[in-house]
């Protein structure tokens, strides 16, 4: 899967990664905190924080202990939480880190580590584009133009409700 973007539901403001399947035109809405979201924007714009932040901190401790990030899994829907796995190799063998969805795709991002989802999570939960002229091209620059716009800033948490 690729990350197509991040967005904000509508509704509750709450923001949505949304993951595209390679092949095919079906994508995945992932629902995901707000420092998590900022976390993939920051790194998808290629900007970064004065100081790792803890995704980077990770991927950098890794890189330290010779573990390579093979690739992250969001493995299934229970209870509408999306549950994932990050898959590392060290010595050899590969080792699945139980993770939180939004963590994993943020690790992923960073690890240039490629994402899978379970079969039957795009089964169940995908939305599949049905539009007879999908023009992809125009679609994914929309897309763009909206990261243009947006910044790790407006994913900042606040006291206002």
């Amino acid at each position: 899967m690729s990350i197509y973007g991040v967005s904000f539901d509508p509704v509750g403001k709450q923001p949505i990664v949304l993951l595209k399947t390679e092949t095919g035109n079906r994508y995945l809405p992932i629902w995901i905190g707000h420092p998590e979201a900022a976390s993939i924007v920051m790194k998808l714009q290629g900007t970064s924080a004065p100081r790792p932040l803890t995704h980077d901190l990770l991927v950098n401790i890794l890189g330290e202990l010779d573990v390579e990030v093979v690739r992250v899994t969001v493995t299934e829907l229970r209870e509408n939480t999306f549950h994932a796995s990050i898959t590392v190799r060290q010595n050899g063998e590969e080792i699945d880190i139980d993770s939180r969805s939004s963590d994993a795709i943020a690790v992923a991002v960073r690890a240039h580590a490629p994402i899978y989802a379970a079969a039957d999570v795009i089964e169940e939960s995908s939305i599949a584009y049905e539009g007879d002229d999908v023009d992809e091209d125009e679609i994914v620059d929309e897309f763009r133009q909206f990261l243009d716009r947006v910044s790790a800033e407006d994913f900042a948490e606040t006291d206002e409700e």
